[in-house]
């Protein structure tokens, strides 16, 4: 029934269940705790819904559309989270110290299991994973390595910067592999429009404790269980960002091949020199052209098809 409905949908369905759905439980919190006691005030009581029909279609409503907004501005909301945007420096340089810190103490927990059980190294294991390889790449925070890590996967094993070519190797990658992406991407998505909701209503919550006929004890219940399940998303959008980052690898792996196709070109046997033709492709796409770069790609173009010889048909064999 589910694939039914994903089939339906198309690609809505990364925007509902990851930017919708949590936002409608939002605004259903904030009608049900916070709204009964902001309705004291004239101006919002003057355009309050009167029946439960027009406050379904008003919850309906607001889902779908602040959905959409949040949608939009996805870029900026993980920013935040990942610690490169509305991060002072001084925050920037404290947060990347605490992640290395971190990865440091792991590292040396595998190295030293000790008495540790397997499932207890493996989890280790796990939690080193959501870290970038190299440790320059690291970020402030926990969600943003555990996104940087696949950020930097192309590059560090082929150095194919998918930061540069992603639309390229989205369009030239396997359907399959293009929609796992998006699917996994989905549950990182919910956590995330899940967790900026909370913090919202919580906020309105507590102004709304200063209103005249304030339900007082509800919002002071309100505001602190949503203020507790906000650490709750963010750990677990961190740990959503396994699935993606297995598809992001997946696309990148499977991707390649008719990438390099789709540019005219042709993947070399050997790593190195396929290492070297990716960053060849990745200087072009971010310099402006010069005219080395036709010696450079020379090796690596596919040769042209000969006018001369025309391609066969094939033989329809006997019979047509």
């Amino acid at each position: 029934m589910g694939d039914i409905a994903k089939g339906v949908l198309g690609g809505g369905w990364a925007l509902i269940v990851g930017w919708i759905l949590p936002t409608a439980l939002n605004v259903a919190v904030f009608l049900f705790a916070v709204a009964p006691s902001l309705r004291q005030t004239a101006a919002i009581g003057r355009v309050w819904p009167d029946t439960a029909n027009q406050t379904a279609l008003l919850l309906l409503c607001a889902a779908v559309l602040l959905g959409i907004v949040l949608n939009a501005l996805q870029t900026p909301l993980y920013r935040v989270l990942e610690g490169y945007l509305l991060w002072p420096s001084w925050a920037y340089g404290r947060g990347c110290r605490r992640q290395r810190a971190r990865k440091e103490v792991i590292v040396d927990l595998i190295a030293n299991p000790g008495s540790r059980t397997p499932v207890q190294r493996a989890l280790l294991n796990e939690q080193l994973l959501r870290y970038p390889v190299d440790d320059g790449q690291l970020a402030p925070t926990r969600l943003g390595n555990a996104i940087r890590r696949f950020e930097e996967y192309g590059h560090n094993r082929y150095r194919l910067d998918t930061q540069v070519l992603w639309n390229e190797l989205s369009a030239a990658a396997p359907g399959q592999a293009r929609r796992q992406v998006e699917t996994s991407r989905t549950s990182a998505d919910f956590f995330v429009a899940l967790l900026y909701g909370h913090a919202v209503v919580a906020v309105l919550a507590l102004i709304a404790l200063t209103a005249t006929d304030a339900e007082r004890p509800l919002l002071a219940v309100a505001a602190l269980a949503l203020s507790a399940l906000i650490p709750l998303w963010y750990r677990s959008a961190v740990y959503a960002t396994d699935e993606w980052a297995a598809a992001v690898r997946a696309m990148v792996n499977l991707g390649r091949k008719p990438l390099a196709e789709a540019l005219g070109l042709v993947l070399p046997q050997q790593l190195s020199e396929e290492r070297t033709m990716w960053q060849l492709v990745t200087r072009m796409s971010r310099r402006p052209y010069r005219d080395a770069a036709d010696a450079a790609f020379a090796p690596y173009r596919a040769a042209p098809p000969d006018p001369h010889c025309p391609l066969r048909r094939p033989d329809p064999g006997p019979g047509a």
